[in-house]
């Protein structure tokens, strides 16, 4: 029909010509408008056409086949087959009174009206959107800034097109996957009986249209908030390296604001999609506003699943180029880091772009989504049991904070300046950060007392919102602890580091050595410290209430609050790391004076230490918000079953087992991230190496090396490793949860739900301290490195030197692609069986 559709247009054309002389004129243009239409055929967007095509389709047929009246009183309702096939157990029938008598959260068939928003709602919101104006401002002010001379811009230039390139690719195939996840969640939604705590006449179908809706905001914010934040990155690295060439005061200034960018995008997007859920989710699911945030744990899942393959995508191809660059580039070549004559050179900055800032920016986005959901269900959970009128604030408090963050984090970075009239050459430019950081800190323990007055106050415990203050209070100096400690493993000013160093000295055997030990020693202070806040923050929240267990619960969720309240400026400190890096790659391939060289050496060592104090951050962040959805988990359990699990037995064997499995699982996905990186850099060093081969000049400077060879090696090994990984993590507790549930099910109706739990608590707890010695030996080695480049122990070309950079290669796997991905990982644990509960229930 399309070729007779052509033909008769000709035709048409023809004839509206008036004459043959005009035929050819119009034929050809013609032939330019099929030409036009093919080549949108071929395009990504006529693919996703089609996929929403399929998708409308999908939904209408399972709406029309799922979808019917409700049943008239006592005749039996049709059943699905995820739907409880035993009536006695389905049919277990408990009163709004009974159910809270058993502390099962929300139990019963809940006929309340959607509850209205608290005027707290709308001042977040208006906060989120200043927030966007002011990341906008931000992005205009570092792009107002001068790009430096020619050689400069090419270089830029070359980053710039191999960072887009590579993250259309990986986006690309990443929401694919994500739109099968998405047609897997919905028709599991549409296949279970609807929770007895909601309305009546909310359908399956309807429910799983709510749960799609979520997964699908929270996987697009989490890609674009990546996406938007790499995409300043990639055009503020250029305008650092020009403004180091004028002042060490300037290149700070601009590489803070431009990462403050993306500190303020991805906290304001956050927010705005999750206060968007909010105000439209009611108009399909009727729900009390203390019951709304179990409905957009898709969110959660969605910017999780989104997170995970982006940080392991982008992980895998910067170190694989970095690993590669260095092998060959410094240890065989003898070459410096980031010199133009190594083909590698252009595919290591691009790493940093797509693995620290597009990587990082989603990982911090599903990080804060996460823990600000679950800090809501908590909420809600505790505030069932308070007056109508006090509801609010429980539910709101997460969002407030966040409004917060924004207001105290965006002045700490507009003060942060380096002192008038102080000498620079021996100015540490990370005490200069800590100036900002320290604003913000003060700023945000005012407001945390404020708001717990605000929100937290109820008539019936006037004291409540003080103890929930201290919780509060206890969160941000935790935040504190461990930047400090973090600072003080990665940082060539402290022992830790100077140790590698010293060991350097004696070979790389021993630089290997010292470094798995600086990482090993660095688990027991962030361990020791998490433990403290978490017990403590528990303790003073179950006061609050008088000893009620979910006030403690809820204690901890303010303490998360606290600790993420100047997240803002800590994401800015991490994304000032690969922006200083690149800046210095520049720099050296435009062949810069020495003296600009130092500065940028400078703020990369401090960006390196940012970067760990980061990750440290991210540990600490993840662990108290897996221990929130955690909770959330077992009470989304009791309110399917309608028996209550607060508690699980791990002398049972299938517990047991699930929580090996939870550890292993760590384990092994560790070390497919380590694998994916080898093997693609083993193929980055073997085109290295021919390319020094087939073009000798290349080191005289008489022949250049090609680098786009190296980006599309990289690209295409990145894309082709990341897959697996991803996909086990996926797919493990499903496993474990559904395998148990078939085994056991007959004996416990609940043993998939406790093994899964298991599988829960043994992987955040492996994870959490496998990350913290993957982040910390990496940073220490990679600093070590730099130390011995400021002229300790030989400097540059020594024997040491050769040595840091062995460790160096060893850790940089480590910090950059197993650590991040393990933050991402255990929190999308936690999120996919909150939304898969279902499945792990007999």
């Amino acid at each position: 029909w399309l070729k007779l559709a052509r033909l008769r247009v000709g035709r048409l054309v023809q004839m509206s010509s008036g004459g043959t002389g005009s035929y050819e004129t119009d034929r050809e243009m013609f032939k330019t408008m099929d030409m036009m239409y093919r080549s949108f055929r071929n395009t990504n967007v006529f693919s996703w056409l089609r996929i929403a095509v399929v998708l409308i389709l999908l939904t209408f047929f399972v709406t029309m086949g799922l979808s019917s009246d409700p049943a008239p009183p006592g005749s039996p309702r049709r059943q699905g087959f995820l739907r409880k096939r035993d009536e006695q157990l389905r049919e277990v029938q408990y009163e709004i009174q009974e159910t809270s008598d058993m502390g099962i959260p929300g139990g019963g068939r809940h006929s309340e009206a959607a509850a209205s928003f608290p005027a707290m709602l709308y001042i977040v919101a208006v906060v989120a959107v200043a927030g966007l104006f002011f990341a906008g401002w931000l992005a205009a002010w570092v792009l107002a800034k001068d790009e430096g001379d020619e050689k400069m811009r090419v270089v830029s230039d070359a980053i710039r097109e191999g960072a887009a390139g590579f993250l259309a690719t990986q986006y690309g195939t990443i929401f694919k996957m994500a739109f099968l996840a998405l047609v897997a969640l919905f028709c599991m939604y549409c296949m279970r009986e609807t929770p007895r705590n909601l309305p009546p006449e909310v359908t399956p179908v309807r429910l799983a249209t709510c749960v799609a809706i979520s997964f699908s905001t929270g996987a697009i914010l989490s890609g674009l908030s990546g996406y938007v934040g790499m995409w300043v990155a990639v055009r503020s690295n250029v305008r650092v390296a020009s403004a180091a060439c004028r002042s060490f005061p300037e290149a700070i200034t601009v590489a803070l604001r431009a990462g403050a960018f993306s500190g303020v995008l991805v906290v304001s997007m956050v927010q705005l999609g999750i206060l968007g859920l909010l105000f439209g989710i009611p108009m399909l699911v009727p729900a009390p506003l203390h019951q709304m945030p179990f409905l957009l744990i898709g969110y959660g899942f969605g910017a999780s699943f989104v997170a995970l393959f982006a940080q392991l995508g982008g992980g895998i191809y910067t170190k694989a180029a970095d690993v590669g660059a260095d092998m060959v580039g410094k240890v065989e070549a003898d070459i410096p880091e980031d010199d133009p004559r190594n083909p590698a050179t252009i595919a290591d900055l691009v790493g940093d772009n797509v693995g620290d800032c597009a990587g990082r920016g989603a990982d911090l986005f599903e990080s804060i989504a996460g823990e600000i959901l679950a800090a809501m269900i908590l909420g809600g959970s505790l505030s069932k049991h308070l007056p109508e009128d006090v509801q609010g604030g429980f539910v709101c408090f997460p969002l407030a904070i966040h409004a917060m963050d924004l207001i105290v984090s965006s002045i700490g970075v507009m003060v942060t300046q380096v002192p008038q009239g102080k000498s620079t050459s021996n100015l540490d430019p990370m005490e200069v950060l800590k100036s900002g950081y320290k604003v913000a800190v003060s700023l945000s323990a005012i407001g945390i007392v404020i708001l717990c007055r605000l929100l937290l106050h109820t008539a019936e415990h006037p004291m409540a919102w003080m103890h929930f203050s201290v919780c509060g209070l206890i969160g941000l100096g935790t935040a504190f602890l461990f930047i400090l400690v973090s600072q003080y493993y990665t940082d060539f000013n402290h022992p830790p580091v100077k140790q590698i160093a010293q060991a350097s000295v004696t070979g790389h055997g021993t630089n290997v050595i010292a470094g798995l030990a600086v990482g090993m020693r660095s688990v027991a202070a962030p361990s020791i410290i998490l433990s403290g806040a978490l017990l403590a923050s528990y303790k003073v929240g179950s006061a609050a209430f008088g000893g009620v267990a979910n006030a403690g619960l809820f204690g901890t969720a303010v303490a998360t609050m606290g600790m993420l309240s100047t997240v803002v400026f800590v994401l800015a400190m991490d994304v000032f790391g690969p922006i200083t890096d690149n800046a210095g790659g520049i720099v050296e391939m435009s062949e810069q004076p020495e003296s600009v060289r130092d500065i940028t050496d400078s703020l990369d060592a401090v960006g390196n230490t940012t970067k760990a104090i980061t990750k440290g951050f991210s540990v600490g962040s993840a662990s108290l918000a897996c221990f929130l959805l955690f909770s959330a988990f077992l009470d989304e359990v009791s309110v399917l079953s309608g028996e209550k699990l607060d508690s699980v037995d791990i002398a049972l064997p299938e517990v047991f087992l699930g929580g090996m499995a939870g550890s292993t699982l760590v384990i092994y996905f560790s070390g497919l991230c380590m694998t994916a990186v080898g093997n693609a850099a083993q193929e980055v060093v073997a085109n290295v190496r021919e390319q020094f081969r087939l073009r000798p000049g290349i080191m005289d400077g008489s022949q250049k090396p090609d680098h786009t060879e190296c980006v599309a090696i990289v690209t295409q090994a990145a894309l082709r490793e990341m897959v697996m990984p991803g996909l086990i993590a996926v797919a493990s507790p499903l496993m474990v949860g559904v395998g148990f549930r078939l085994v056991s099910g007959e004996q416990d109706r609940l043993i998939g739900a406790k093994a899964v739990a298991s599988f829960l608590m043994f992987a955040t707890a492996t994870g959490v301290l496998f990350a913290t010695f993957l982040n910390t030996s990496g940073g220490a080695w990679d600093n070590a490195k730099k130390y011995i480049e400021k002229g300790v122990h030989g400097g540059k070309g020594s024997f040491a030197h050769k040595a840091a950079v062995t460790g160096d290669t060893v850790g940089d796997p480590c910090k950059d692609t197993a650590g991040p991905s393990l933050h991402v990982l255990i929190k999308l644990l936690s999120t996919i069986t909150l939304v898969c509960t279902p499945l792990f229930i007999s």
